[in-house]
């Protein structure tokens, strides 16, 4: 469940003869698991990596005046208050009925608890951290047998996917709003992006998973073997299998509204200086949605099914 899914696609049609829960039984799930508190710590960071998926772009060419235009529309963007009502949405479309019990029975249980406490302090590590985790700099004690357990969690919370999943999609999103915002056609620039993402996803998936095991053997260095086993026994359940598409759908749906907004904030203020800088529009990035020179980290790092409830319900119903 770290970030970024191919299950969010799947999830519609692989479920759709279950009835969707409502959005208070979503709004229970998603206190259960703390997302607004892991995708909270992760905003402080976005600004710069969208900055950076545009100054990274050879064939854009953005002024230092354009990429501060991209700085702000990126704090304005990516808000919780913008991704909550489309993320509590997408978790009540992909739960059902008897996925929620479950999930409800697993999170407010000991190891639910601890396990969500867990994923709480790992998104609050911090950039810097979170690399170096990644990148195998940081590292937790562990045995043959544990890092074979890691690894499982890591396929059945499909993190590689996701993470990779939302980095596209939020890209994508970004581009198509600047080109509505500012006054560009933006079905060419949804294709441009689509191709250009769906060109190097396979690539990004296959060098993100040894990545994500790394964070979440990280982040779940103080449980036990016996631990570990439950949790991935709980995640290979039935229950257990829906829980983690709902959870990735509700992220990716969270993640892209804050790059569609991202998008249209920087559209206006790209159209705000076209009088002192001609044609700014024709610099954005066609590529946006997949740039090649870096492995997105995870957005928000829950490394499995989080827990503890937190204190109040989401103040923005519709509302990781």
């Amino acid at each position: 469940m770290f970030r970024f899914v191919v299950l969010m696609v799947l999830a519609g049609s692989l479920y759709a003869a279950e009835p969707a829960v409502d959005i208070d039984t979503a709004a229970k799930i998603y206190q259960a698991a703390a997302i607004r508190e892991q995708v909270r710590a992760s905003l402080e960071s976005m600004p710069a990596q969208i900055r950076q998926l545009f100054s990274r772009d050879v064939s854009a060419h953005f002024s230092e005046q354009q990429l501060a235009a991209v700085t702000a529309a990126a704090k304005r963007g990516f808000r919780i208050d913008v991704f909550e009502a489309p993320a509590l949405s997408a978790l009540a479309q992909n739960l059902d009925a008897a996925t929620v019990s479950k999930a409800q029975e697993f999170l407010a249980g000991d190891l639910g608890r601890r396990m969500v406490a867990a994923d709480v302090a790992a998104a609050e590590l911090g950039e810097a951290n979170i690399d170096k985790i990644m990148s195998g700099e940081l590292t937790a004690p562990s045995t043959p047998k544990r890092d074979a357990l890691f690894s499982k969690i890591e396929r059945a919370t499909h993190s590689a996917e996701s993470t990779v999943q939302i980095f596209l999609s939020m890209g994508e999103a970004v581009a198509v709003g600047t080109a509505i915002g500012s006054g560009m056609d933006p079905k060419g620039v949804a294709e441009r992006a689509l191709k250009s993402g769906e060109s190097g996803r396979a690539e990004l998936e296959a060098s993100m998973h040894e990545p994500m095991r790394r964070f979440i053997a990280y982040a779940y260095r103080g449980l036990s073997d016996s631990d570990l086993k439950h949790l991935l026994a709980f995640l290979e359940s039935p229950a257990g299998a829906r829980y983690v598409a709902a959870y990735n759908a509700s992220m990716g749906a969270g993640y892209d509204a804050m790059g569609k907004r991202t998008g249209e904030e920087l559209g206006e203020s790209l159209r705000e200086l076209a009088q002192a800088q001609p044609d700014p529009f024709e610099n954005v990035p066609p590529g946006i949605a997949a740039p090649r020179s870096a492995s997105p980290g995870p957005p928000a790092p829950p490394a499995a099914p989080p827990a503890a409830a937190p204190d109040a319900p989401p103040a923005e119903a519709p509302r990781n």
